[in-house]
């Protein structure tokens, strides 16, 4: 499908940054091959609280619906009262970008008339 390209996909990042959300760490889009072979593109967020990446994609072809994938993490994480505030701050705008990106899918989707699993 379309709408998940890289391409796309960068064009829905610019735009979730130009609405003036500030991801603190690393945010970009790689290239995936799909399963079918298509490029569906992957976002990435790669956290600055803890090392650690945030991945999202659509859940499946045909589904405007999109899942947040955290990395497995190394060892356990120590963190301060402040640290945790910083990390929840991150995974909040992380699930604000997914959102919009799930948003925009479901919009991409009606604009070119395809129909959409509930």
């Amino acid at each position: 499908m379309s709408y998940r390209t890289k391409a796309l996909l960068e064009e829905w990042v610019r735009q979730f940054r130009t609405e003036g959300h500030q991801v603190s760490g690393a945010l970009e889009v790689i290239a995936q091959d799909g399963s079918d072979g298509s490029d569906t593109g992957l976002v990435v967020v790669r956290l600055e609280s803890v090392a650690n990446d945030v991945y999202m994609q659509p859940v499946a072809i045909g589904d405007p619906h999109w899942e947040i994938t955290i990395g497995a993490l190394e060892r356990e994480v120590v963190l301060s009262p402040q640290e945790l505030l910083t990390l929840n701050a991150e995974l909040a705008i992380t699930a604000a970008l997914c959102t919009f990106l799930e948003h925009k899918s479901l919009e991409h989707d009606e604009q070119h008339g395809r129909t959409t699993i509930a």
